[in-house]
């Protein structure tokens, strides 16, 4: 009792110095956090000073070797706040073959790709190795990489358990275990995979564990895995910036089967009406098959763009994407599967052309812009079906989406005289009796057909045959 009672003080004195450390004004330097010098340095050279309140709080616990559960909204800096702590504790130690001695877990390619460009940069004074497992790549080029030794393991659950399954892969050297972005693996139908990637690490390890939002299942993983983690959140669950101006076009599409055409029109009116302010935006739809429409419409008109969804080759994907953040691409039309993972920080605006089915993901797609700090746009349209779905996003973020008037207006329809009736002449009216009479002589009488030498074919309707007109009893006698 007296060790439940240490463990739990511990606990609550933990959680009070991570609210007291979020609750305070933010002047903290990163050469104040304890990190590797050669960390720091290459932090400097990214052009950084100051870090933002999830790296500030989740940092110095994470450097004691305690677990941390991070809680904020998506543009906050949270793929910093376990890569530094992780470089600088993986400085020292050597990675041994087929062993990793980190694992970062991510829910889709992008993010990982994002972490694990994030390691390259925080890294580059170090020599640490590292080895990203995700589809679309040959197992042969991953498997090459992981015999050698990696210290930094970046992985989608899906591809990591089939090179453990394969025998590729030993995760008993697992010192440092994160999960990021834990709600998307949720949505996304990881959470079995993740609870089998757990029971495969040494109990021993410490677990970094960030998440936007907090749901039920995500709590129990918690309870279940992490170990009087130091709880880190800074800002309320679900929320959106407050540097991103939103705002919703309520759509009356019409005809149903035109409805879609109208809309990709609203889509093209809206991004001009941004003008130069728009320099570069992401697109979002629900369906896979919509982008595709969505971008090639766009690209009809004259606009610059290009879709990314699950279903392209990684390699198309990967080029759309640098396509985008290196400035040559402006309009980049995604699924949610770009969702979370895409950090471009200078992305000005976001266009919901469908309104997400979940509100959680709403949040999710607007963080894309208003990034570190700067401001942004998010602009949805929003059908009358879809209205509900507005409701529960607004009812999410506890704010109303301010109404935009619709670039689209409805053109009047004019007002055409309807066509005269022509009156027949007296010669007309004669003509078309003559006709008629011709038409009565030519057609057969009765209900029977002409046969081919003029005749009209006797039917069942003209003519009954003598045997049936006899009674039953005069058809046995004969």
């Amino acid at each position: 009792m007296q060790r439940m009672a240490i463990r739990a003080r511990h606990t609550f004195d933990a959680r009070a110095r991570s609210n007291v450390r979020m609750n305070r004004t933010y002047m903290t330097k990163f050469n104040e956090l304890n990190l590797n010098p050669k960390v720091l340095k290459a932090i400097e050279e990214a052009g950084y000073e100051s870090p933002t309140p999830i790296q500030e709080g989740a940092i110095p616990p994470a450097l004691e070797g305690r677990d941390v559960l991070g809680i904020a909204q998506t543009g906050t800096g949270k793929t910093a706040s376990f890569t530094l702590p992780m470089i600088t504790m993986l400085a020292r130690g050597r990675a041994r073959a087929r062993m990793p001695r980190s694992l970062v877990l991510c829910p889709t390619r992008e993010l990982a790709a994002q972490v694990a460009e994030n390691f390259d940069t925080y890294s580059k004074h170090l020599k640490l190795t590292k080895a990203l497992l995700i589809g679309g790549v040959s197992f042969k080029e991953q498997d090459a990489l992981i015999d050698r030794g990696v210290d930094v393991l970046i992985a989608t659950p899906g591809r990591l358990l089939d090179h453990f399954e394969r025998g590729k892969l030993l995760l008993t050297g697992v010192q440092i275990m994160v999960v990021d972005e834990a709600d998307r693996m949720l949505d996304m139908g990881f959470i079995p995979d993740i609870e089998r990637i757990f029971s495969l690490t040494p109990f021993t390890r410490q677990t970094l564990f960030f998440s936007a939002t907090m749901a039920s299942e995500i709590e129990r993983i918690t309870d279940t895995f992490l170990s009087a983690p130091a709880r880190v959140e800074v800002a309320r669950q679900a929320t959106a910036s407050e540097t991103i101006e939103q705002g919703v076009v309520m759509f009356k599409g019409g005809r149903r089967d035109r409805e879609a055409s109208a809309k990709r029109k609203v889509l093209r009116a809206l991004i001009d009406a941004e003008g130069e302010k728009c320099t570069n935006a992401i697109i979002f739809c629900n369906r896979k098959t919509d982008v595709d429409i969505c971008a090639k419409s766009l690209k009809k008109y004259g606009y610059d763009a290009a879709a990314i969804h699950g279903d392209l080759d990684q390699s198309q994907r990967m080029k759309t994407l640098d396509g985008f953040r290196d400035g040559s691409l402006r309009l980049l039309v995604a699924s949610d599967v770009a969702a979370r993972g895409l950090d471009v920080p200078s992305v000005s605006h976001v266009f919901n052309f469908d309104v997400p089915g979940h509100p959680e993901d709403y949040v999710h797609r607007i963080g894309r812009t208003g990034r570190a700090g700067r401001d942004g746009k998010a602009i949805t349209i929003c059908s009358g079906r879809d209205e509900k779905a507005l409701a529960a996003i607004e009812k999410l973020i506890q704010k109303d989406i301010p109404k935009l008037d619709n670039p689209v207006k409805d053109e009047p329809k004019a007002d055409t005289p309807k066509p005269e009736k022509k009156t027949k002449s007296a010669d007309t009216q004669k003509n078309e009796g003559k006709k008629s009479d011709r038409k009565k002589d030519k057609e057969p009488k009765g209900r029977g057909r002409r046969s081919d030498n003029g005749n009209a074919v006797v039917g069942m309707g003209d003519h009954l045959p003598s045997f049936i007109a006899l009674s039953f009893a005069e058809r046995r006698a004969g």
